[in-house]
């Protein structure tokens, strides 16, 4: 079977985002959200990725 990165439909607090990675990496979610918001604050950018990544990422079927 195939890996893919979607956003998770189950495992979310705002797009699923965080959760699609996770569950990509086979890593608990809180750990992906920990690191996002630690580097989020930088200059705005983790705010703009969050956002292109919840836009680019595929919902999951």
């Amino acid at each position: 079977m195939k890996k893919r990165l979607t956003r998770s439909s189950s495992d979310r607090y705002i797009a699923g985002v965080c959760g699609g990675v996770a569950e990509y990496l086979g890593i608990d979610s809180t750990i992906v959200r920990l690191i996002w918001i630690i580097f989020g604050p930088a200059g705005g950018l983790g705010v703009a990725l969050y956002i292109l990544a919840a836009l680019v990422i595929p919902a999951e079927d």
